[in-house]
């Protein structure tokens, strides 16, 4: 399984890597636009910081602190493999750490998973069941398993949609997917 996993991670890349800067861009706020509809009334959002050529979410970052939400960000603990949480309330304190994400390192404003009411998820590919391909680390499943509770959004450009990506009984699907082209919704089980 790891092996298809493997060449759908660079098959997604592929498709993403052609994409230009003024298409992430355009997309990314089409994109952003969906989300802010469906994140219109939760209080607490964790988002995560995107870096090149990710769907962007620094312009929805700050929409939604200028709306009032309480934005959470990610940050990577490598050796631990999980994910651990802190409020951004001004994104200027960003620096690039783990794996080039940027993360708040040194203005950490710790919060509580279990106030997290939406989590807005990075994606490299995704099929129509609403599997999600990742990295491969497993950080957001991991996170997700541990704390179901939220509404899970993962996003990415329309051309990372695979036909079919397998699953893993620790794989956790997504409640719904925001591509620029579309709003596709699951119902979970």
């Amino acid at each position: 399984m790891s092996q298809t996993k493997a060449v759908l991670r660079e098959q997604a890349k592929e498709a993403r890597f052609h994409l230009s800067p003024e298409e992430i861009a355009a997309y990314s706020s089409s994109i952003e636009e969906r989300l802010l509809e469906i994140l219109n009334g939760f209080k607490t959002v964790m988002v995560y910081v995107a870096k090149a050529p990710e769907v962007e979410t620094g312009d929805l970052i700050a929409e939604l602190n200028h709306r009032g939400v309480r934005v959470v960000v990610p940050i990577i603990e490598r050796e631990t493999c999980s994910l651990r949480l802190s409020y951004l309330p001004d994104p200027a304190v960003l620096v690039p750490s783990t794996f080039n994400v940027p993360e708040p390192i040194g203005h950490e404003l710790p919060a509580r998973p279990e106030d997290v009411e939406a989590v807005v998820i990075p994606m490299l590919a995704f099929d129509a069941e609403g599997n999600r391909l990742g990295y491969g680390a497993g950080y957001y499943d991991r996170f997700l398993c541990r704390y179901p509770h939220p509404q899970k959004i993962g996003i990415a450009f329309s051309c990372q949609q695979m036909e079919s990506i397998p699953a893993d009984d620790n794989d956790v699907k997504m409640d719904c997917i925001v591509t620029e082209k579309r709003i596709i919704r699951y119902k979970q089980n």
